[in-house]
C-alpha cells in the first residue's frame, strides 16, 4: 500500500472541502448584501439568519482547516504499531488513522479515513500485526500495518 498517495488523495479531498466552504461564505455574504429592503424588522431577521449561516459555515471551515494542518504533520513512513498516520488492515476493512473524512478509493480498494478520536481508532491504538481487539462486541484482528 502506498500511504503517500493515500495521504495526497486525502489532502486533495480536504482542500476541495475548504474551497467549497470559502465559496459558500462568499456567496452567502453576497446574498446578504442583496437582501436590503425597506421592510424594517423582516430585513433584520433575514440578515441575522444569513449571519448565523455564515457563522455555521465558518465553524465548519475552521474544523476543516484544523484537519488540513493535522494532515500536513502526518508521517508517510511505515508504522510498527497503530498510531496517527498508520494504515491498518483488519478482518473488517482498511482504515487510515488520520482525520474523519469518510471513504476514499485507492487502487479499487475502499479505505476508511478515521480520526484518532474515533472509538475504533482508540481501540486499535498501540496494537501490532496479529493482535485482536473488541469493539461493539465484534472481534477485530489486525492483519497488517503500514
Amino acid at each position: 500500500m502506498n500511504k503517500k498517495e493515500i495521504l495526497q488523495i486525502l489532502i486533495n479531498k480536504i482542500s476541495t472541502k475548504i474551497q467549497t466552504f470559502e465559496n459558500l461564505i462568499n456567496e452567502t455574504r453576497a446574498s446578504s448584501n442583496d437582501t436590503k429592503s425597506s421592510m424594517g424588522d423582516k430585513y433584520e431577521t433575514g440578515r441575522e439568519m444569513l449571519q448565523q449561516e455564515i457563522n455555521n459555515i465558518q465553524r465548519q471551515l475552521n474544523e476543516t482547516l484544523t484537519q488540513q494542518t493535522f494532515l500536513k504533520k502526518l508521517t508517510t513512513g511505515t508504522c510498527k504499531k497503530v498510531q496517527n498516520g498508520a494504515l491498518v488492515k483488519t478482518n473488517m476493512g482498511l482504515f487510515y488513522i488520520s482525520v474523519s473524512a469518510g471513504e476514499i478509493i485507492f487502487d479499487n480498494t475502499k479505505v476508511m479515513t478515521i480520526s484518532s478520536e474515533a472509538p475504533l481508532a482508540k481501540a486499535m491504538f498501540g496494537k501490532s500485526d496479529g493482535e485482536s481487539f473488541l469493539i461493539n462486541n465484534i472481534n477485530h484482528k489486525i492483519k497488517n500495518i503500514w
